[in-house]
């Protein structure tokens, strides 16, 4: 991973932006929608879109504002770019940002396209419907771990609130008045056949978002001790698994080697 994915808030904060011509004014459209304060290059801010189309021109602008400590995105110049600004599908308050590093914006944007579809107009209502549910939520079940597995089970594939579903929002109320009962501490081995995290199964790539610790032998790759929750405990041990099991989920990561 080259740049770390971040959302900022930019309502009324200044954003400088610099350049005339299309480019600069699908920036200024982008910049409204998030409600930021767009300013010019005299006047202070931390970011600054530089959408200028002559080289010299835009790589002086650029400099000076970097020697101000300012972070620039640099529209058709990835090198000097700080941060890039990706591709959005906005079911809001969700949003799915799909970024290529600068390597391809056309192949963002044929990304976004196909995934919309997917991906039903109420997703957002899901979303505020679980915000306004947390205290209920809490109360039910006060201990995290517990919690997390209820709603990763409500939110499973086809279950009550399956996010890919239109009417899923207005389930959130059954689901809270419904029954359910804690997942019992469960251990599963994976046996991994790559180090490319690609090569993982779907249900192996499930299992490492749900795991609460992974146990793994020292020859696993990095690249996929990384596809599981960065809050799961990470175990290394070269033989065999902790009695008693952990509570929750544990998974059991070992190499298999195919001939």
């Amino acid at each position: 991973m080259h740049a770390l994915p971040l959302f900022v808030r930019l309502e009324d904060r200044p954003v400088i932006l610099l350049g005339e011509g299309d480019a600069a004014h699908a920036k200024r459209r982008l910049l409204e929608r998030a409600g930021a304060r767009i300013v010019g290059e005299e006047e202070k801010a931390a970011l600054a879109i530089v959408a200028m189309e002559e080289d010299a021109e835009a790589e002086a602008a650029i400099a000076r504002l970097k020697a101000r400590g300012v972070l620039v995105n640099a529209v058709d110049r990835p090198a000097l770019c700080d941060f890039t600004l990706p591709a959005i599908i906005d079911r809001a308050p969700v949003l799915i940002a799909i970024g290529t590093d600068g390597a391809s914006a056309g192949l963002a944007k044929t990304l976004r396209q196909r995934l919309e579809v997917l991906l039903p107009p109420t997703l957002g209502a899901l979303a505020m419907t679980l915000k306004g549910a947390r205290e209920v939520m809490r109360a039910r079940w006060p201990e995290p771990r517990v919690r997390r597995h209820a709603l990763d089970a409500a939110l499973a594939e086809g279950a009550l609130l399956d996010p890919f579903s239109p009417g899923a929002a207005a389930h959130v109320t059954a689901w809270l008045e419904g029954a359910w009962s804690a997942m019992p501490n469960t251990l599963r081995t994976l046996y991994i056949t790559s180090d490319d995290p690609d090569q993982l199964t779907l249900e192996q790539a499930r299992l490492l978002g749900q795991a609460d610790t992974v146990i793994h032998a020292p020859d696993i790759a990095p690249l996929i001790l990384a596809r599981a929750r960065a809050d799961a405990m990470r175990i290394a041990a070269a033989h065999g698994v902790p009695d008693p099991l952990p509570a929750g989920l544990t998974l059991h990561l070992v190499r298999e080697t195919r001939k």
